[in-house]
């Protein structure tokens, strides 16, 4: 019986202990819920997937690569809501004080019980007699846990920080830097990886839920009134699995039609959802275990407009690896408002136009003898400041360092008609955020097989996210085929394709390696060998084997990697 991944008995994850893809951080010292360490083949695997990814927006997309702070002031954090919104339902027992994700407690209930209130938590507690999983004690109220880890930068009076939650911040915060790089035009594309961190309740579904996980995001900063996308007409025929909010039913569409019946938003947010299961599909994910589906209104995060999630069926269900969100002018907006940035894209109109505008003047009457020496400073910073910025009637500028707060008297409100070309707007955007780390594992799931009958593993990993491409064995290490091998594996051994060499055990055994770590293809020098100067090649999954010149190896093996089918060989 062959079969994949099965979760409750952990094979998957004692393979990738056992080969070093994961493994349980401070395992010598107990271990912590939600950390893992990347082994060996695990960073090839994830450094693999990153470089796909990078292939798409940097390559395809042309979008530019950041690197920012893991660590962040409060005020960042304030501004972006996650002081105040980022936080799950936190249950404890009254009994032994375990904590609980409250939502988790009653997921078998509920189709999706994140979005209940504390109080119907409470009630479903009551309801379904859940009651404590470690001693049976009752559970207690339900109350809000914020996920980020909190800091202080530098000694003393330290300044506040808190670690990232997301590497989005380090884009929004950068934004003017970028927009002047781009030479201030629109549309905008950012990506950055890197680590985050949240502070989880209770993680229990291994590396699906992580205290500290790395992400791979896409910032796209857009016209907010040009939502269409030069190259959506090359995949507008392509077909989705989408579960809309409106029905909460699985429908399959093309991504047109998608956009036409207003499923999803907009051609811009539909495009980045199928380039997302473009991405999916070539790292290995099953396309009839993928699926996306959209937030409910009440699930929606703090700064969303709208967000599909792309989905994959894992031995623990459906589970979100790639959010696709509009994040509006959310980000942007808040920035500028708390830090005083002026954080817009000036428009510029085909014509000039004739339209009354408001502005403020300074009154220099009144100015003069109450400010003296410093009301010209003044009267030029009031009138650099938007109406926007008149609050209850006054007005707060600048000047040298110093915060002035002026009364009605000092200035005034002026229309007048004069000729504009162009507009200042805030940008929208648009937002693919991958959890990288769900998605290695996923494709590893996906990737997996067992033969219990020959109680024999393949991970059938997509040969450009494999760890190791080829594997070189001589069929003893004597008589010269030992060397031969070596000359072959330094050949094929370069940056971009990792090979391994292998002269221990049967041929079997060294295959049955080389199956269990995703490895394509293996090579293999016999007595043969010696004779003519031809290998043997196989093939991971057909275990079909053929003749090639040991000279040709190199190239076959890159053809191979570009797509040539085996059987064309």
């Amino acid at each position: 019986m062959i079969t994949v991944a099965d979760n409750s008995s952990n094979d998957l994850m004692s393979v990738c202990k056992r080969r070093g893809f994961i493994w349980p951080s401070f395992e010598m010292y107990g271990g912590v819920a939600g950390m893992y360490d990347y082994g060996p083949l695990g960073c090839a695997l994830k450094n693999n997937i990153v470089e796909m990814w990078r292939s798409i927006y940097k390559g395809r997309e042309g979008f530019v690569e950041i690197d920012s702070e893991t660590i962040n002031p409060r005020e960042v954090f304030k501004a972006s809501g996650h002081l105040d919104n980022f936080a799950d339902l936190i249950t404890y027992c009254q009994k032994c004080q375990a904590p609980y994700r409250a939502d988790h407690m009653v997921k078998e209930f509920y189709d999706n019980p994140d979005i209940l209130t504390p109080k119907q938590l409470e009630e479903a507690f009551v309801e379904h007699k859940i009651r404590c999983p470690a001693c049976g004690g009752e559970l207690g109220p339900v109350e809000e846990f914020n996920l980020m880890f909190r800091t202080n930068i530098g000694p003393g009076n330290a300044r506040v920080g808190y670690m990232r939650p997301e590497t989005a911040q380090g884009i929004f915060v950068n934004y003017s830097n970028l927009y002047r790089y781009n030479r201030e035009k629109l549309p905008m594309g950012v990506i950055q990886t890197g680590r985050s961190y949240r502070n989880e309740i209770a993680p229990r579904q291994g590396m699906i839920r992580m205290r500290e996980f790395n992400q791979m995001e896409v910032e796209l900063f857009v016209d907010p009134e040009d939502k269409d996308w030069v190259r959506f007409p090359e995949i507008e025929n392509g077909t989705l699995d989408l579960i809309p909010n409106t029905t909460l039913q699985l429908t399959t569409m093309t991504v047109k039609e998608a956009v036409e019946k207003g499923v999803i938003a907009n051609r811009v947010l539909a495009y980045f959802v199928y380039t997302t299961k473009q991405l999916l599909i070539s790292l290995g994910i099953d396309e009839k275990r993928l699926r996306f589906r959209e937030h409910e209104k009440d699930e929606m995060a703090h700064y969303a407009a709208d967000c599909w999630d792309a989905e994959v069926l894992l031995s623990y269900g459906w589970t979100e690896i790639v959010g696709i969100a509009d994040r509006g002018n959310w980000d942007l907006s808040r920035h500028s408002q708390f830090s005083g940035e002026d954080l817009t894209h000036f428009k510029k109109y085909d014509q000039p136009r004739e339209t009354e505008v408001e502005k403020i003047q300074p009154n220099s009457k009144a100015l003069g003898p109450a400010f003296k020496g410093k009301a010209k400073a003044i009267s030029e910073a009031i009138g650099a400041q938007p109406i926007s910025a008149i609050k209850d009637g006054k007005l707060k500028v600048t000047v040298d360092g110093e915060e002035i707060e002026l009364g009605s008297e000092y200035f005034q409100i002026i229309k007048r008609v004069e000729k504009v070309t162009g507009e200042r707007v805030i940008p929208h955007v648009i937002e693919p955020s991958h959890g990288l780390d769900r998605i290695f594992y996923s494709v590893l799931e996906h990737a997996y097989e067992y033969d219990e009958k020959e109680d024999y593993v393949v991970m059938h990993l997509a040969p450009a996210v494999a760890p190791i491409k080829v594997g070189v064995f001589p069929l003893m290490e004597k008589d010269g085929l030992d060397e031969m091998a070596k000359r072959i594996y330094e050949k094929v051994h370069t940056h971009r394709v990792e090979a391994y060499y292998d002269g221990s055990g049967t041929i079997g055994r060294r295959y049955a390696r080389m199956d269990e770590v995703g490895t394509p293809w293996c090579i293999t020098v016999d007595y043969d060998s010696l004779k003519d100067g031809t290998v043997t090649i196989r093939d991971r999954d057909t275990t079909e084997q053929k003749r090639i010149s040991a000279e040709d190896a190199p190239r076959i093996i890159d053809e191979l990697l570009a797509g040539k089918a085996f059987a064309d060989l």
